[in-house]
């Protein structure tokens, strides 16, 4: 069985050069605080600190991946929801994006509100076939956040995401498959081990997917000819990789290359 390395709220296991950071509260149902988003920075930090880890699997302890903002545990009036996106939850999910690798979200079970968001963060999400998805923001009287108003219009188009944010109706993982919004289904019993394959798999990847990860984030607000700049640019940090060079002898001598993300 894989060390657990704790933090406040959250916890690491090692599986090879994968991560696997676990939102550990589930007598909660990993609702996020600031307690949490403290602990899931210190662990981001001991995650990219470790050059041996090259992927990350985000996921939840227990039944849930995330059920939204601890609202036991965090004050909402007097500009007190301003603040806390600005100064807890905005900095992680900048941080999620800005990693130094791919990162997969394994969901294993309802993702609701900012746990929504923080599940389409990654590149690629796997969701548990009793997972969903849920916008509940308007239950409560409140706006979306933590990107979804940015993120669900391009992964699902204008009218869905407007159908997900004012409804605020369950979206069980198998349809939020079919919209596009997660890339795959797996069974219950099945899901870490097909998001560990995943992670393993990105693991082994060149050094080049981490430019690849800036490039389609940045993709979304910029103008054709920018992102054609933005690609030479890291093309041109690309070719200058050691892994550009094995994938390069490994085409030649047709074998399969072996990368080692430098």
């Amino acid at each position: 069985m894989a060390e657990r390395i704790p933090f406040d709220h959250v916890h690491v296991t090692r599986h090879g050069s994968v991560a696997v950071l676990a939102l550990s509260q589930p007598e909660v149902m990993n609702a996020v605080s600031p307690a949490m988003i403290g602990g899931a920075m210190a662990a981001l930090d001991f995650i990219e600190k470790d050059t041996q880890f090259r992927a990350l699997v985000l996921t939840g302890e227990g039944k849930a991946f995330c059920a939204g903002a601890n609202l036991a545990e965090v004050e909402l009036g007097e500009g007190g929801a301003s603040r806390l996106l600005e100064r807890v939850y905005h900095p992680f999910q900048r941080r999620l994006r800005d990693l130094r690798m791919p990162l997969v979200m394994a969901v294993n079970g309802p993702a609701v509100g900012i746990g929504m968001s923080f599940a389409l963060s990654g590149d690629l999400t796997i969701a548990a076939r009793s997972a969903y998805f849920l916008q509940g923001f308007s239950r409560i009287g409140l706006v979306p956040d933590g990107g979804s108003s940015w993120l669900l219009p391009r992964l699902v188009g204008l009218a869905r995401a407007r159908e997900l944010a004012l409804l605020a109706e369950n979206l069980p993982a198998q349809k939020a498959l079919v919209w596009g919004l997660i890339n795959y289904v797996a069974e219950d019993e099945n899901l870490m081990a097909e998001a560990l394959a995943l992670a393993q798999r990105l693991a082994k990847g060149p050094a080049s997917l981490r430019l690849t990860r800036k490039l389609l984030w940045d993709s979304p607000g910029n103008a054709y000819e920018d992102q054609l700049a933005l690609e030479q640019a890291a093309q041109q940090k690309a070719a200058q990789s050691k892994d550009f060079q094995e994938g390069v002898a490994a085409f030649r001598n047709k074998r399969p290359p072996k990368f080692t993300g430098e």
